[in-house]
Parts: C-alpha cells; sequence; structure tokens
C-alpha cells in the first residue's frame, strides 16, 4: 500500500500526520458556510495544510503503519525513508499527486501542497454535500393569491348578520353559567388545600416533638479511621512495544523489571495491541531525556506515548 494511503487514514482521526525528514499534514477545522457569490450551502470540514518545518518524528505514522501491515517499527521506518527519498527526487522534475490527499510542487526550495477538493476529513461531516438553495419567489406567489381573490370573492348575506335576539340572550346565560362554575371550581380547590396543608404542618409538628424527646447513646463508638490517599499522575510514558498477544505483554513486563525498569502494562489501544512501558514520567521534559537514555542502551525501537491513565 502507498504511503499517502496510510496518511489518508490517520487524518481522519488526528489533526496532525508528520512524515519524518519531509514535513506534516495539518487540518483546521472550519464550520458550515454560505458561498459568497452563489447560494450554495457548504458542510462542516477539515481544511487541510501542509508545514515544511514539521520533520521531527512523533512515531505516529511509522506505529500505525507497524500494527497495521504486522511488521517491526524499524521495518516501518525504513519503508518512510525510501518513500520520502523518492518524493524528493520526483519533485525536483515534476509534481507529485497523493491519492485522497493532494498535489506537491516544487518553489525554489519551498514545497508547494494544493489540497484535494472532494476529501472531507471531518468524521461529523460524513455524508454530508454541498448543495444549492433553490430560489424563492414570493412576489410570483403574492399575485396569484390576489388574483385568485379577485375571481372568487367572499359573499355575505345580509340576512346572516342579523342575528335573532334570542340567540343573544342565550349566549349571555351560557356565559354568566360558566362564570359561576368556574368560581365555585376555584373556592373548592382552595378550601381543600388549605386543609392539606393544616393536616400537614400538625404531622410535622408531632415529629419534630418526638426527635426532640429522642436520646442517642452511642457506648462503644469505632475507632477513627486515617487514610493517605496521594494521586499520582503521570502521563509520559517511553513504550517497550505493544504486542497482540498479552501473554507476550507479561513476559516483556517481567524481563523488563527485571532489568530494574518499573515496567508496568497500559491497556489494549485502538489497534488491540496491549502497550508496555519501560517507564512513566511527570513532565515531558524527563520523558525525553528517559528515552534517549533507553534507545542508546537498551532499544531503539523505544518511542514516547503521551496519555492519561
Amino acid at each position: 500500500m502507498k504511503l499517502s494511503s496510510y496518511i489518508s487514514d490517520l487524518l481522519y482521526r488526528y489533526e496532525c500526520v508528520i512524515i519524518p525528514d519531509f514535513g506534516g499534514f495539518v487540518t483546521n477545522t472550519k464550520s458550515a458556510r454560505i458561498g459568497t457569490n452563489s447560494k450554495e450551502f457548504y458542510p462542516p470540514t477539515k481544511v487541510l495544510t501542509f508545514n515544511n518545518h514539521l520533520k521531527n518524528n512523533d512515531g505516529l505514522l511509522a506505529n500505525y503503519i507497524a500494527s497495521v501491515d504486522k511488521m517491526p517499527f524499524k521495518t516501518a521506518m525504513n519503508f518512510i525513508h525510501f518513500e520520502v527519498q523518492e518524493w524528493l527526487q520526483k519533485l525536483k522534475h515534476e509534481d507529485i499527486t497523493l491519492d485522497n490527499v493532494g498535489t506537491l510542487s516544487l518553489d525554489g526550495e519551498n514545497i508547494i501542497f494544493e489540497p484535494q477538493k472532494n476529501i472531507n476529513y471531518l468524521t461529523e461531516s460524513f455524508g454530508l454535500s454541498s448543495f444549492v438553495s433553490p430560489e424563492i419567489k414570493r412576489e410570483k406567489y403574492i399575485k396569484e393569491v390576489e388574483e385568485l381573490e379577485e375571481k372568487a370573492p367572499i359573499l355575505v348575506s345580509q340576512r346572516s348578520k342579523e342575528a335573532p335576539n334570542y340567540l343573544k340572550y342565550a349566549a349571555i346565560f351560557v356565559v354568566g353559567l360558566s362564570i359561576l362554575g368556574f368560581a365555585a371550581n376555584q373556592f373548592y380547590r382552595d378550601y381543600q388545600n388549605k386543609q392539606q396543608i393544616q393536616a400537614a404542618s400538625k404531622q410535622l409538628d408531632q415529629q419534630n416533638k418526638v426527635i426532640q424527646e429522642a436520646t442517642f447513646i452511642v457506648s462503644d463508638p469505632l475507632p477513627s479511621i486515617t487514610l493517605n490517599a496521594q494521586i499520582a499522575s503521570k502521563p509520559y510514558h517511553v513504550i517497550a512495544g505493544a504486542f497482540r498477544f498479552p501473554d507476550n505483554a507479561v513476559r516483556k513486563m517481567h524481563q523488563l523489571k527485571e532489568l530494574g525498569f518499573n515496567a508496568r502494562i497500559l491497556g489494549v489501544n485502538q489497534w488491540g495491541l496491549t502497550q508496555v512501558s519501560f517507564e512513566s514520567y511527570n513532565t515531558n521534559q524527563e520523558a525525553r531525556e528517559g528515552l534517549v537514555v533507553i534507545r542508546q542502551t537498551i532499544s531503539e525501537d523505544a518511542w514516547l506515548l503521551i496519555q492519561d491513565l
């Protein structure tokens, strides 16, 4: 599989994907918008850019390739290195098109990037596309209604306007009965609420009297217990490896503890691999210093993971 395919997969999950010794692809979320000179609506999206200065390896791309293709971390790094060298040679003569990412071209010593327009890496906008709002013709509909009113006028006979006197008196009688019924109902409800409040107040007074007269005696109190709790947060971990089978992860942890490391199992990552760390640190500076020592003495494949446990 091409390197661009791995980059495209990671751009859906992360805001930055760094290609060691080449540069980094960075995404920024952009809200939904309406075209300036058109009636086209655009959904929220991730705007993809390229930064020439992001060249330091953070281990994300290589670790993803190693986990997907079941290869060692060092082999994945070699694959990235050869692909980057091929890109740099090709850019001297022509532009490079990365599938589902964009086009790279060389302008002097700077790399120019043009993202692919039909790819939206924002997962919340999956299935959404831009659309053009149809024109609303309000004036046309108003004229049509006016024409219909002119053609079919509403006629009211003089006879219907004059209501008999007995209907007026009947209406007044009905309104009067309604007012009397409402007043009686309201009076009954007020009386019922007053009775409930008096009963509840009487019950509450009796309970307070019982509580005031009660005496509580504790003959044999329990001894007090003092707990000293300290929460240690060490979010920076130097990773020794990620294993498909948990038994191998446990075996690796015991081997590192025999060498004097405070090794532990960090749990299962999003690819189903059990991660084992050499050490965990409080600060980023301590973790990077420990990573340098471990790479020089124990394992060149060690890498840094930042994760709160």
